[in-house]
């Protein structure tokens, strides 16, 4: 059964009359409000298809020459296709609402059966409005590269205005669907729901039984060498190799970032109830580590697709103790342990797209065992005599003879314990 992934896709619109789609989306709002309060005194609607419903709530409220008189008139005089963006935006409401309420009758029964007080509020409905104003097909049209026509509300009538549109531009082989637009401060943004069509991903199970089969190996570190990736086949041998660095430059830009939170933390003493300190750093932090959990984890993809890999595996990496030391030092290892979480979760999505799937492995001895032998390694540095273990170290030895890369190492033994997880 073939499945569509969506995603959002943000443009930004020519700052002209934002006083415009201030009306509009209030418009909107005063609508969705109406049918929703429509919804409110019938109930029953919701047990309509949304097609059906869309019928008639329409129905109820729209006049034409079959239907002259309908119970609620419409008090506004609005377009067909904004008239039904705003049915959809109350159904969608309406029905969050009176889930959430049922949900909770049903949680206070239990309580009362058990003779327990319960104590949680009902939920409520809306009380102001805030939704977007969606524009669907009839409320803009001409969309290009660089531009799109909308209709919007003055005040006293509706107008076409052409915008012009920056930003990221959409992939050809995705559908557009009905874009929905953003006021900021000084900013309009309109966001582009987008999808398209995709085979149904196989289930590792079956994929293990084809021949053919390759893999894409990760191995996650929290030092320069933040993945080290490797194409394997069905019968263990490694096809491709690469390395995607950039860790000590992040580390070095984080670990400069806390100290200055913790020299400023040392100024101001001690702060109120539920505020946030050095707002700015902090968000600063977020936003590289962000940028650098998508740049890893679109890199791992690519590699993946350019060797036709439809599996990604990694470690399933549990608990971790930071380093001893200063704040900088120890919140900095913090975050780069967090980072590699984060990398696994944007790899998950980004491959999906592509019918890739990922799965993790135990990470027990990955790092120290050997792939060939299975004995235990000597891990070191270039100048270090091949004795011991020393966790980050770039070299390892064995008693088998062999020696190299210890993360290369690891990515074979990832990529080993994946296979016997299948072996028949």
């Amino acid at each position: 059964m073939p499945t569509k992934p969506t995603k959002t896709i943000k443009q930004t619109l020519e700052y002209r009359f934002p006083e415009w789609f201030k009306l509009t989306e209030k418009l909107f709002n005063e609508v969705t409000a109406f049918y929703f309060g429509i919804i409110q005194e019938h109930e029953v609607i919701l047990e309509l298809t949304n097609k059906e419903a869309l019928t008639e709530l329409e129905r109820f409220t729209h006049k034409t020459k079959d239907n002259p008189a309908p119970p609620f008139p419409l008090k506004w005089d609005i377009p067909a296709m904004f008239r039904r963006a705003c049915i959809n935006a109350a159904l969608g409401a309406a029905r969050s609402f009176f889930s959430n309420l049922n949900r909770w009758k049903n949680l206070k029964a239990k309580a009362e059966a058990k003779g327990k007080k319960f104590t949680d509020k009902p939920p409520v409905p809306p009380r102001k409005w805030h939704k977007h104003v969606v524009f669907y097909s009839g409320m803009f049209k001409d969309y290009r590269i660089n531009s799109i026509m909308l209709k919007l509300f003055d005040s006293n009538t509706w107008r076409w205005v052409k915008f012009h549109l920056t930003g990221r531009q959409i992939p050809n082989d995705w559908e557009v669907g009905c874009p929905h637009v953003v006021i900021k401060q000084n900013r309009l943004q309109i966001h582009f729901p987008i999808e398209r069509q995709k085979p149904k991903v196989q289930k590792i199970a079956e994929q293990i039984k084809n021949p053919d089969l390759r893999i894409c190996a990760v191995d996650l570190n929290i030092g320069d060498r933040l993945a080290v990736c490797g194409i394997f086949k069905s019968d263990g041998t490694q096809v491709a190799t690469r390395f995607i660095r950039g860790g000590d430059s992040l580390n070095g830009r984080r670990k400069r970032l806390l100290g200055m939170i913790a020299t400023r933390r040392s100024l101001t003493g001690v702060l109120n109830k539920d505020e946030q300190d050095n707002k700015a750093l902090w968000n600063k932090i977020r936003n590289i580590d962000d940028y650098e959990a998508h740049r890893v984890s679109r890199r791992i993809v690519e590699f993946a697709l350019k060797y036709g890999a439809s599996i990604i595996v990694f470690e399933h990496l549990g608990k971790f103790k930071p380093e001893k030391g200063k704040y900088s030092k120890r919140a900095n290892s913090k975050r780069s342990y967090w980072l590699r979480g984060r990398i696994v979760r944007y790899t998950r999505y980004k491959a999906w797209e592509y019918g890739i799937i990922t799965s993790r492995v135990s990470p027990r001895d990955t790092s120290r065992l050997c792939a060939s032998c299975g004995l235990e390694i000597a891990r070191h540095g270039e100048k270090d005599n091949p004795e011991g273990y020393r966790p980050g170290a770039p070299l390892f030895t064995c008693h088998c003879g062999k020696r190299g890369n210890a993360d290369l190492n690891a990515v074979q033994n990832i990529a080993k314990k994946f296979f016997l997880r299948y072996a028949a």
